[in-house]
């Protein structure tokens, strides 16, 4: 990958741009299919989706399933049913972490555990779960079926792997990688191989291979982003992972590092319930005295160029040309 992890700046919205340039048509249609499938006679689960459809996200994931199937042009009609299902899982993922994380706003909207209740919440996150695998299972293909199906045990691991990161300075990157993968790059993966495989099944391979360094990168710059990048950018309080006691790669990357008096305020910071904003601002300093984000920063460039070396082997053209920008969009984005 030419150049370095950049700091993320607001080319970011003319980098997405790019990206979903070559699919913009059908994306919109990904939209009015993600209505249908949720679609239901029942008022407070119409009114909790039109809550989180009306908020309409980035369609990262979508936008990756509607490329990898248009690689030779030949994109079918049920990759946007697939592309739909992508994102309901996504978002069926944020509605359940939000409930967990007890958090109040998710770029700048109340989320559904605070504008209605954490028990709407969970039940909710599992109705878009459960109407994403019904639509899944209407496109009739057993191969589709399992990447998609797979990859909702992965990101329930995921779940479980990121409570074990909280409040244990143990967690290493072994397990922090693990988790990364399981939490993200699982679903960036399925999405390109599932659209691969609805127009384009010869780069099958290639692509989730390349979906899940992608991923990996898109979570390591997530999360130094806490570390460097104030609520107006980031949508969250900077040190949020700090506040919540969770244990990231800048983190582990410092540690090792930290002189005594460093990693005493670590420590402290840890057995504080309430950590103060002076305590987080004090280790954030510290992990990047310690170089734990250059280190971070590190680990992404490798993660950003392995997904461009699997894209090497797939010819030129528009859809392969999105995937490019796809990938200097997380390197660069703004969370």
């Amino acid at each position: 990958m030419s150049g370095v992890l950049a700091r993320p700046d607001a080319e970011a919205a003319d980098r997405l741009r790019a990206v979903q340039a070559p699919v913009q048509a059908r994306l919109e249609s990904v939209l009015r299919e993600m209505r249908r499938i949720v679609t239901t006679d029942v008022p407070m689960v119409e009114q909790v989706a039109g809550h989180l459809l009306g908020r309409r996200g980035k369609m990262f994931r979508p936008t990756l399933t509607l490329l990898a199937s248009d690689l030779e042009g030949t994109p079918e009609p049920r990759a946007v049913t697939l592309a739909a299902v992508i994102e309901l899982m996504h978002l069926a993922t944020l509605v359940h972490d939000d409930s967990v994380d007890h958090s109040a706003v998710r770029r700048g909207l109340p989320t559904v555990n605070s504008m209605f209740s954490h028990q709407v919440a969970v039940i909710m996150g599992d109705f878009l779960y459960s109407r994403a695998l019904c639509a899944l299972v209407a496109i009739r293909d057993f191969d589709v079926v399992r990447v998609v199906t797979d990859v909702s045990n992965e990101l329930s691991i995921g779940e479980m792997r990121q409570l074990a990161a909280i409040e244990t300075l143990s967690f290493g990157e072994h397990e922090y990688e693990m988790l990364i993968r399981a939490k993200t790059a699982s679903l960036l993966a399925a999405a390109c191989e599932a659209g691969a495989l609805c127009g384009a099944s010869r780069w099958r391979e290639p692509l989730a291979r390349f979906g899940d360094r992608l991923g990996m990168a898109f979570q390591v710059v997530d999360d130094i982003l806490d570390y460097t990048e104030d609520e107006s950018v980031t949508g969250k309080p900077s040190g949020n992972d700090l506040r919540e006691h969770k244990v990231t790669l800048p983190l582990i990357g410092a540690l090792p590092a930290m002189t005594a008096a460093q990693r005493g305020r670590v420590e402290a910071l840890f057995r504080d319930d309430h950590p103060s904003d002076e305590a987080i601002q004090e280790v954030m300093q510290a992990v990047a005295d310690a170089g734990g984000i250059d280190y971070a920063r590190g680990v992404g460039e490798r993660y950003a160029q392995e997904a461009e070396e699997a894209l090497a082997v797939v010819p030129a053209s528009p859809a392969r040309a999105g995937l490019v920008d796809a990938l200097a969009y997380v390197t660069d984005r703004r969370r």
